[in-house]
């Protein structure tokens, strides 16, 4: 497929996905947790992009907090295809044309890290979320790489699911790790990642349009083992511990050795 007939497909998909989702927002119909993830996959299929799971996603678990790695805006797509969700995102993304436009048709709980004392409150929407059964999403650092490694965890948002736990007496935190790893079917090395991370001050429309024009990305999800976490847990801790299972299911995901990954995963995967 071309960059014409992608193009044309991705807004053909907006024009009916935007006001649908919007609808299912205001009148809480059915399909508005649902249609995210049809959106997602056929977004991803559509540019040629193909997701390898790994273990499986444990939404029965709640209250859950997926703690992922960030290397990307592709992210959102990759593991808004997995299951309903919601994520955590930076303040000035509900201001982005466009991806602002998503980001609030997924629920989207939105973050001024300018304001620390506002942490609290954000806590608090997440908590609200994860008691009303919505996964949430947090990416661990904070910030998105260059694919070729994670980077050291914030721990200040593992309150939300802290919160959480005043109502439900208990929470599930699930790793999970993001890894691009091939580019029209060649493995991309670590020179070649930029091609699907975007990070530091690349600009967004130049690498949005590459994506659109080029596709056929692999990427690998790994869905880490479920932990039970205790209110009494330390925070900073809990966030060492996550952060240690997301490098690990990374490392190996990018290193292409899944037979390695299966100690490490919650279950046997699939591939979509």
């Amino acid at each position: 497929m071309g960059f014409a007939y992608r193009a044309t497909l991705f807004v053909l998909l907006l024009l009916f996905v935007v006001p649908a989702q919007w609808l299912g927002l205001k009148f809480k119909l059915p399909y508005f947790r649902t249609l995210p993830v049809w959106f997602h996959r056929t977004t991803l299929k559509a540019l040629g992009i193909k997701v390898e799971i790994l273990g499986t996603p444990s939404p029965q678990d709640r209250p859950l907090l997926f703690v992922a790695n960030h290397n990307s805006w592709l992210d959102i797509l990759v593991l808004g295809s997995t299951v309903p969700l919601v994520f955590i995102a930076k303040a000035e993304i509900a201001k982005w044309p466009l991806f602002g436009t998503f980001a609030r048709m997924q629920r989207s709980i939105f973050v001024d890290r300018s304001k620390r004392h506002g942490t609290g409150q954000v806590n608090q929407s997440i908590a609200k979320m994860l008691s009303g059964g919505d996964p949430v999403v947090l990416f661990g650092e904070g910030t998105s790489s260059d694919g070729n490694r994670v980077l050291p965890f914030r721990s200040a948002l593992l309150g939300g699911l802290r919160d959480a736990m005043e109502e439900n007496g208990r929470g599930f935190v699930q790793p999970v790790s993001i890894a691009y790893r091939k580019f029209h079917g060649i493995p991309m090395g670590r020179q070649y990642r930029e091609i699907a991370a975007w990070y530091g001050d690349m600009d967004l429309v130049p690498h949005l349009l590459r994506v659109i024009r080029e596709g056929a990305i692999d990427v690998t999800v790994a869905f880490g083992k479920v932990m039970e976490v205790a209110h009494e847990d330390d925070r900073k801790v809990l966030s060492r511990k996550v952060e240690s299972a997301v490098r690990e299911l990374a490392t190996l995901s990018l290193a292409g050795r899944p037979e390695m990954l299966a100690e490490s995963v919650s279950l046997a995967g699939e591939r979509r």
